[in-house]
């Protein structure tokens, strides 16, 4: 049976396994899943543990505290069930997944748990985790996302990640690395408890520093509160008066085409290409700093960003086969420049911070996508400003070389803004230019001096900024012959490959637990030990025990 096809917009009357409460700065969010309300059959979300569809759910919520409740500074994730804070992925629905399931549901709870990091590492939201029950595996892999743990001394809540001594797999959205790298417990501690199936609680936990926290339930949410107003005063850019309604997405989806507003795709099925055009913004969309609320969602930069958001999404989940992905604009290079300055001079709004906040988790997206990324600047082409991000975020770029024609000779251009050389960054924590030039302090110096300056195909190419720069007789014959050749290659190769060159140089917590920690899981979900007939991972829950390949390889 075909699989029905998945959507990442939800409506928030209709969430089935989140309440939250606002009061004042505070966003109290509840974990309550509804055992028989997964996102397909088979298996029951008991004991809070959750699926792809929670966690679709749980990303929606926060975008929408993030540009509907600008006054909420803090948000504090704690569970509605009674001595279960959450069990995590849901051990059933991994089991009977085929492997890109669990990878693209492993991918995208990483991208939501890194989320929270962003948010308050940019002025945005601060998170709790507020854990008043049994807290394991992906459960406590949210806690470690957030800014603190607190965990109730009830002599029976604990943290664990026991996915090594119960499921023959890792805490596969981050544990091992924000264990080590974000809290910084020590290795030899790290390894005693992450195989250690019954857990940590109380003292214990707060001394190996696996929570920040501890209270007796009489005092909890007096802890709560305490900790609450500590964070709240160490948000910066958190201070509207008004928020701006998160409209639904206008999507047309058709076996050939996924469209938009403001970008179309084309689904070319038999040579695994997938065409996306952007449109780009009409003049009317310049408008001053005092109208973004009133403009709200319509506004032309967020409903792009939301709509090149929800389309990586959809061709990640759906579109399986997609070996190529080509990214072509249309629009005013003008214009773009002009919204990407105002962002720029601006940033310190709270919707612009948390506008940009979108648009650098979006592409990010885009940058740990296993699937091949060309960029294709033509004679309509608008790649200026924030969009000139899409050169950079591409595996290769080619754009059309007109100087021996009289038409259009001088064109087309690209252009670069100062949000290339900041706010932008990728998971590395560096930019794009930053990444592509090795920290080149020399060579940056010269691009950012090339800021709002049109450069044609040869400038461009000059500058390192374009890979191929084909003459206009050539032109359709290079691109044609690139794709080809591209698509003919192993898939498998190919995701290394680029997950590898995509990231040169230095490392973070995010690009380990995108690259290593991914790659080992995904190595790990392929093997007998986890995920044949005999392996932990389809045995849990049955009563009999594992058989292992003994072979260490």
């Amino acid at each position: 049976m075909k699989n029905e096809i998945v959507t990442f917009d939800r409506d928030p009357n209709n969430y089935k396994h989140w309440e939250q409460l606002i009061e004042g700065s505070r966003a109290t969010i509840f974990l309550d899943v509804a055992e028989n309300e997964g996102i397909r059959p088979g298996y029951e979300l008991k004991l809070n543990s959750y699926d792809l569809g929670v966690d679709i759910e749980l990303n929606d919520l926060i975008q929408r505290i993030r540009f509907e409740q600008p006054q909420v500074k803090v948000v504090v994730i704690t569970s509605k069930q009674e001595k279960n804070f959450s069990a995590g992925a849901n051990i059933y629905m991994l089991g009977m997944s085929e492997h890109s399931w669990k990878v693209n549901f492993c991918k995208f709870t990483n991208e939501t748990r890194n989320g929270f990091e962003d948010s308050s590492n940019s002025g945005s939201l601060k998170f709790i985790a507020a854990v008043n029950g049994i807290c394991a595996g992906g459960g406590y892999e949210v806690a470690l996302a957030c800014d603190e743990i607190l965990l109730v001394d009830d002599r029976s809540s604990t943290v664990s990640l026991p996915e090594v001594p119960l499921l023959g797999v890792l805490p596969g959205t981050g544990g091992l690395t924000r264990l080590t790298d974000k809290r910084k417990v020590r290795k030899d501690i790290a390894d005693i408890f992450c195989t250690n199936a019954d857990g940590v609680r109380g003292k214990k936990a707060l001394d190996w520093n696996l929570v920040d926290y501890i209270a007796p339930p009489s005092k909890f949410n007096s802890l709560i509160d305490e900790r609450v107003s500590f964070l709240e005063s160490k948000v910066k850019l958190r201070n509207g008066s008004s928020g701006i309604t998160l409209n639904n997405i206008k999507r047309t989806i058709t076996d050939k085409n996924i469209n938009y507003e403001t970008i179309s795709c084309i689904l070319n099925k038999n040579s695994r290409v997938a065409e996306i055009k952007i449109h780009g913004p009409e003049e009317n969309e310049i408008i001053a700093i005092n109208e973004l609320v009133e403009k709200g969602s319509e506004y032309w930069v967020l409903k792009f960003v939301r709509e090149l958001d929800d389309l990586i999404l959809m061709l990640r989940a759906n579109e399986l086969e997609t070996g190529v992905i080509t990214i072509h604009s249309e629009g005013s290079s003008t214009v773009i420049q002009k919204l990407t300055n105002l962002l720029e001079e601006n940033k310190d709004n709270w919707l612009v911070n948390e506008i940009i906040g979108f648009m650098r988790r979006t592409f990010s997206r885009l940058d740990i996508s296993s699937r091949t990324i060309f960029t294709i600047v033509d004679n309509k082409s608008c790649f200026a400003g924030f969009l000139s991000e899409l050169l950079f975020c591409a595996d290769r770029t080619y754009m059309i070389n007109n100087a021996l024609l009289n038409e259009n000779k001088s064109g087309p251009f690209i252009s670069l803004s100062k949000l290339n050389f900041k706010s932008l960054e990728m998971v590395n924590g560096q930019t794009r230019l930053q990444t592509r030039f090795n920290n080149d302090d020399i060579k940056l110096s010269k691009l950012h001096d090339l800021c709002d300056k049109k450069l044609n195909a040869e400038e461009a190419f000059n500058h390192e900024l374009i890979t191929v720069i084909p003459d206009d007789l050539d032109w359709n014959d290079e691109i044609r012959l690139s794709i080809e050749e591209r698509v003919s290659f192993s898939p498998d190769a190919l995701t290394g490959l680029e997950a590898n060159l995509r990231f040169p140089g230095k490392e973070s917590c995010e690009t380990k637990i995108f690259g290593r920690l991914s790659a080992w899981q995904n190595w790990i979900f392929n093997r007998p030990n986890a995920s044949s007939d005999e392996g932990a991972l389809k045995l849990f829950g049955t009563g009999s025990k594992a058989k292992f390949d003994n072979k260490r390889v």
